[in-house]
């Protein structure tokens, strides 16, 4: 076991100035403009009804929660994570497969647990922050490097039985977040670009048969996104209506709370998975551009500390957390416009949906936290033509991280 994982834990910053000092001020006000944005986007959606506050009040309950939980998450070192691992991995399990036997069915989809009045709660959210944890302690205990793809098989089974049960649920989507972190997180990790090939060609072999066991809405929407003209009234309709709100924004939109597509529900679930449709239609490309900018910076953070975290167990949740971040946004958006298939991922922050914004903060809380315990002496990926793999490095030394 590294000492780096082993050794005595970094104190939390004490009083506002040193806090201010440790934490990424451009990460942090970054989460709270988008998820600022999203209450003003999910009232826009929504205040059209007999109670035009409730999605919002909901909403911005989920993130007082999740802000309360993600500041008791940074005063806690992000390696106790790390030791409790195999512990959270079960767990996960467990919860995941939970869902099957006593989970509330919605849209067709077994994917909540009731909570009575505290609303209901979707497991296969939390286990995406719990799959980065324990696939980077797992990516941490065998360093590498990684020859061939054999070795990548313990990695590909650590994710095979959670994606398993998500998409028993079933939530493609989901399954989905899950593969992109995975890939990630092992091609920074030191994964050979052609045995992760090897294995992504795998899975698409397996398309054929996995198209057996999709669910009818399933097969429609992945139909319809080929040809959305084939069903315009059906499985299609989500797709065209979306594309006719994000164009009629045109470039500045038609005004903040002015949107006519998404409020007379003309564009199916848009306070969650279509929420960017609102977005175009009411702020125009220029106000897309600039949410998808705020993303951006978002991301940018992120990948800086990965490269600033203290140890490779660190930097490698943080690489697992941009993905998942990334992926969310790329298809989101890429679904609103026509360019993805419709998987029921939604937009990061700012989509209607408790479990997914509280899951986005307790994974920007871990960033943070990560962050703030660095080293100044930094890690870089090195990916020299003498180096066989990417390995993770001191900046200034020879060393590798973890070996």
């Amino acid at each position: 076991m590294s000492a780096a994982l082993t050794g005595p834990p970094l104190p939390i910053p004490t009083g506002p100035g040193r806090f201010l000092r440790q934490v990424d001020l451009p990460l942090l006000g970054t989460t709270l403009a988008l998820a600022a944005f999203g209450l003003i986007m999910v009232y826009s959606s929504t205040h059209v009804s007999a109670h035009p506050f409730l999605y919002v009040r909901s909403q911005a309950l989920h993130l007082a929660v999740g802000m309360v939980v993600g500041g008791l998450l940074l005063a806690v070192d992000y390696r106790t994570f790390a030791s409790g691992a195999r512990v959270l991995y079960v767990a996960n399990l467990l919860l995941l497969a939970a869902v099957l036997v006593v989970g509330r069915t919605s849209l067709g989809a077994q994917r909540w647990i009731a909570l009575g009045p505290l609303g209901q709660f979707q497991p296969s959210e939390l286990a995406k922050i719990v799959i980065v944890i324990t696939l980077a302690k797992h990516l941490t205990d065998r360093p590498g490097p990684y020859r061939s793809v054999w070795e990548l098989m313990p990695f590909l089974g650590h994710i095979a039985l959670p994606i398993l049960l998500i998409f028993r649920q079933p939530d493609l989507g989901t399954a989905l977040v899950y593969g992109a972190i995975f890939a990630g997180m092992l091609y920074a990790g030191g994964a050979r670009r052609r045995d992760l090939a090897v294995i992504g060609a795998g899975g698409l072999l397996l398309v054929p048969a996995l198209w057996h066991v999709l669910k009818d809405y399933q097969r429609r929407r992945l139909l319809a996104f080929l040809h959305p003209t084939l069903d315009p009234l059906g499985a299609g309709y989500g797709i065209i209506q979306s594309k006719i709100a994000v164009g009629s924004g045109l470039l500045w939109g038609k005004g903040l709370f002015a949107g006519t597509q998404g409020v007379l529900r003309f564009v199916p679930e848009h306070h969650t998975d279509f929420i960017f449709s609102v977005v175009g239609e009411e702020l125009g490309f220029v106000g897309s551009v600039a949410l998808l900018g705020l993303f951006l910076l978002w991301l940018a953070r992120g990948v800086r500390v990965a490269t600033v975290a203290r140890d490779r167990f660190g930097a490698l949740a943080a690489v697992g957390i941009v993905s998942m971040v990334a992926f969310h946004v790329f298809v989101n958006v890429g679904m609103t416009v026509g360019m993805m298939p419709i998987t029921g991922i939604p937009l990061p922050f700012i989509s209607y949906g408790g479990s997914a914004l509280m899951t986005m903060i307790w994974a920007t809380a871990l960033l943070l936290n990560i962050g703030m315990r660095y080293q100044k002496a930094g890690i870089e990926f090195d990916a020299s033509p003498a180096v066989p793999v990417r390995v993770i490095r001191m900046r200034g030394r020879s060393e590798r991280l973890e070996e």
